[in-house]
């Protein structure tokens, strides 16, 4: 998977756009800004967006090409992130710290996933929140972006096994809406929704 998203995001432009997840911004904005976790995050619309808000953001990915287009994006808002370069399974981060992490279209093999999810909010603080959009499993029936392995995309029982035991007034939504997110997110897409405080 690195030497996909390093081909990916080796790309001139940014294939995910330069404007964060609209359903992410939504919700950032209503918060207070603090220390912010990014899973993921590829070329860094999402976290380089945080930052203009004043939340002191850590992200990470396995691609080193999307930290480059991460850290160009930030020099050009004029602002700093702390971009780290390594996998979900072995990324090293302090535990209870942060303020919110943001899942944005983290997809991973079936077999990783819960592990994942739980070690990254082992890293999030008691009181902390979780924002988290991605595909649905129906996303198969669209060709608007996402993978095309039904194991990889998630279904809301899923996502609630991953999170309620640590989560309060969880509440997952599943629904269809338009993705306007540069050449890979185009257009009508299935997804699920969450925004949730940690015990």
């Amino acid at each position: 998977m690195k030497s996909f998203w390093n081909q990916r995001y080796g790309a001139a432009q940014y294939v995910y756009g330069v404007e964060p997840n609209k359903f992410y911004k939504e919700q950032l904005i209503r918060l207070k800004p603090g220390k912010i976790l990014f899973p993921g995050e590829g070329e860094g619309r999402n976290a380089v967006y945080a930052a203009t808000l004043g939340w002191e953001v850590t992200a990470f990915d396995s691609a080193e090409n999307g930290k480059t287009k991460a850290d160009m994006l930030a020099d050009l808002n004029e602002v700093k992130i702390d971009y780290i370069v390594d996998d979900a399974e072995d990324v090293v981060l302090r535990k209870n710290y942060f303020d919110c992490i943001v899942f944005i279209f983290v997809h991973l093999p079936a077999e990783k996933r819960r592990f994942f999810h739980r070690k990254m909010m082992s890293n999030l603080k008691p009181g902390g929140m979780v924002i988290f959009e991605g595909f649905a499993k129906k996303q198969l029936e669209f060709n608007t972006g996402g993978p095309r392995n039904l194991e990889m995309l998630f279904s809301k029982e899923e996502i609630w096994e991953d999170f309620s035991t640590q989560m309060q007034e969880l509440n997952v939504l599943e629904l269809e809406t338009i993705i306007n997110e540069g050449e890979f997110h185009q257009g009508i897409s299935q997804v699920i929704r969450f925004v949730a405080r940690k015990n």
